[in-house]
């Protein structure tokens, strides 16, 4: 029998707000952020990435980091008006005649009816959280868990500010 390779087209949907406070607990730094080079092709594991969706409720997001994200893996960061689970859920059901898989980045509980209604349809629905921030009911409705560790995520230092600009470490003498 000759090998068949299968090949999965995957969405993957984050909920910027849920992962951001999830790493930020496990770091004790509001200066850690996912790195994303790192963690997507651990979630794809070889498999096609049809669409990467990001997010973000509140505050602006960096035009950085939405430019490496399309730039990257052709990702969106879609900002919400209150919580991502309503955006993050309409888009889910919209793409699952699309994919094969759903991956869901975030340890949210509210998603548990989302997840059921997925794989009613049809959808593969991983998870990929922090485990300790995660709901188990979550993990447990889910077809799959990947778990972000400290290896998926880095802290990045914030330029010091005086009087407006930015210094450098060594002219403060630190």
């Amino acid at each position: 029998m000759e090998n068949i390779l299968i090949n999965q087209s995957v969405a993957i949907l984050c909920d910027g707000n849920n992962i951001e406070r999830s790493i930020h607990k496990l770091s004790n730094t509001t200066n850690a952020m996912i790195n994303f080079d790192k963690l997507i092709p651990k979630l794809l594991n070889d498999r096609g990435l049809n669409r990467l969706l990001y997010f973000r409720e509140g505050r602006s997001i960096s035009s950085k980091f939405a430019g490496r994200l399309h730039e990257n893996y052709y990702g969106s960061v879609i900002t919400c008006h209150k919580s991502a689970d309503i955006p993050l859920s309409i888009k889910a059901t919209q793409l699952a005649s699309k994919v094969d898989t759903i991956i869901i980045m975030s340890g949210d509980s509210d998603f548990v009816d989302l997840v059921v209604h997925l794989k009613g349809e049809g959808v593969r629905v991983e998870i990929a959280a922090v485990r300790k921030t995660a709901a188990r009911i979550l993990i447990d409705e889910a077809d799959y868990f990947h778990e972000i560790t400290k290896e998926d995520w880095f802290v990045y230092k914030s330029p010091k500010k005086t009087k407006g600009k930015a210094v450098k470490k060594s002219e403060t003498g630190h």
